[in-house]
């Protein structure tokens, strides 16, 4: 083997050690997306009374609030829900240098967080007052970036579900006090 080959093979090697190297540091970066909670509808059973909506849009009700809507019942909801937005991403001049990037790794993460209120009420006695958050991150790469409306769905999803859970937890004693205002 003559001597001047050598650093040839020598560069082969370590180039076939590098391939290698990122082959299996590449296999273990696969992006797992997180499975975002959707509306459990065929769980949820009205209220054990009716309520008129006083504040809040009647298609962006917790499922136990709209299925115990009434035109004419004197107990009153009043529903809120308020989204807020961010986003985490690595800088730039890394993310294009990093040869991670270009095989689908993270660049950062969009974030919703939803934030609801619900005040259950007979005039000027409350009955019941509820809040809840509920907070949605899902990263963005080069290969897949999740909507806005997608992360909104999920998040308003989520806080509905424990609008309505902290209401079913709370039934007794809402019929109760609701039955000693009939």
């Amino acid at each position: 083997m003559s001597k001047a080959s050598q650093p040839v093979r020598a560069r082969r090697r370590l180039a076939l050690a590098a391939a290698f190297f990122a082959a299996v540091l590449c296999s273990g970066c696969s992006v797992q997306q997180p499975a975002i909670a959707g509306p459990k509808q065929a769980d949820a059973h009205p209220l054990p009374f009716k309520g008129r909506l006083i504040g809040g849009d009647p298609g962006e009700l917790p499922p136990a609030v709209a299925m115990s809507l009434s035109r004419d019942s004197q107990i009153t909801f009043s529903y809120r829900e308020e989204l807020t937005h961010d986003e985490h991403h690595a800088p730039m001049l890394l993310s294009a240098i990093d040869p991670l990037t270009y095989a689908g790794y993270p660049m950062g993460e969009y974030g919703v967080t939803a934030s609801a209120s619900l005040l259950i009420s007979d005039g000027d006695r409350v009955i019941g007052d509820y809040t809840a958050s509920s907070r949605i991150e899902k990263p963005y790469s080069l290969l897949s970036e999740p909507t806005h409306r997608e992360l909104d769905e999920a998040a308003r999803a989520a806080v509905r579900d424990a609008i309505d859970r902290k209401l079913y937890n709370d039934a007794g004693r809402l019929a109760e006090s609701v039955a000693g205002t009939e």
